[in-house]
């Protein structure tokens, strides 16, 4: 009896055996790629990293920081929506400066109110020396020269006082214009047409002119990026200083443009370049990356598609040839 189950066992293994080994020898077909690599088009091409921007004519996206200080009260705009040149954004708690210049404006008032009477001292005092003067020329005995003196000095010190006030009134004119244009500095405005990229900080978030404190990458970032029209992109490509001498001139370079991902490729139009090899670390967005490679910006400029979904900050494959 125990020999037959010995054998039992025996002939189960060596069918797991058999099993096994068939299982094991089976080839699985490999899955066909979702999209295919981005071929090189041209016979001595350069390749680049490349990002999307907005179309901006100088510089790159617009990075707004506040001018004063404060915890935001309101965000009026939203991520992504079109705004217009002078649209509000954001308003910093300004009930400090708006009392201050409240305050200056009330001391202007004070100081218009006091050239007035400043005004009517000196027609006061101009009024009885013109008398006394008239009266001293119709007859000299009528009134002393004394009282004659005195008076032409109460009309000298009224008009001394009188452009004392009107300097005063100048100065606290200025100062009232210059706390009510820092009261302005509250409402962060767009400086230009465009959508809005990124809102860096929500009602309540403190604000300096650092910007807004991200807590995720423990730095600050711009309080507001705004870029030109959805519509209106570029793609701001970096060559690594190594192939720099590879470049073909500026009136003869052409290049191709491949969305990750995607088997999408688009032709780019030279626009400009940036004649200043910096450091490579703009893609990872790292100030403090050590990095051995530097790059010389490149932006070229694309007609973008009506169904491509393609946004600013986007990575994407470019290879730079000649004509």
């Amino acid at each position: 009896m125990k020999l037959k189950i010995l054998f039992l066992f025996a002939a189960i293994g060596l069918l797991l055996g058999i099993v096994s080994a068939y299982v094991a020898a089976q080839q699985l077909s490999a899955q066909p790629p979702v999209f295919s690599p981005a071929p090189n088009p041209y016979a001595n091409g350069i390749y680049a990293n490349g990002i999307v921007e907005s179309r901006q004519t100088h510089g790159a996206n617009i990075a707004i920081f506040p001018e004063v200080s404060g915890p935001i009260t309101r965000v009026l705009a939203a991520e992504g929506s079109l705004v217009k040149a002078g649209d509000p954004l954001v308003i910093i708690d300004d009930s400090v400066q708006r009392e201050t210049t409240g305050q200056q404006k009330a001391q202007l008032e004070v100081a218009v109110a006091q050239i007035a009477n400043a005004r009517a001292s000196l027609k006061s005092v101009a009024d009885t020396f013109a008398k006394q003067q008239r009266s001293y020329t119709l007859d000299p005995q009528s009134v002393s020269q004394d009282t004659l003196d005195t008076a032409r000095n109460a009309v000298a010190v009224a008009e001394t006082n009188l452009r004392v006030v009107e300097q005063q009134q100048v100065a606290l004119s200025r100062a009232a214009a210059a706390s009510e244009a820092l009261l302005r500095k509250y409402t962060i405005r767009a400086p230009r047409d465009g959508v809005v990229l990124s809102i860096q900080a929500a009602a309540g978030s403190y604000v300096s002119s650092q910007g807004a404190y991200d807590g995720y990458i423990q730095g600050y970032l711009p309080l507001v990026t705004i870029g030109s029209a959805p519509e209106e992109l570029e793609i701001r490509c970096y060559v690594d200083e190594i192939l720099i001498n590879r470049l073909p001139p500026a009136e003869k370079m052409v290049a191709r443009m491949y969305v990750q991902g995607t088997d999408i490729n688009l032709p780019l139009t030279y626009e400009r370049m940036q004649p200043y090899v910096s450091p490579k670390i703009e893609l990872s967005n790292q100030r403090q990356e050590r990095v051995d490679v530097r790059v010389l910006p490149i932006i070229f400029r694309f007609d973008k598609p009506a169904n491509l979904n393609l946004y600013p900050g986007q990575l994407v494959d470019v290879y730079i040839g000649a004509k």
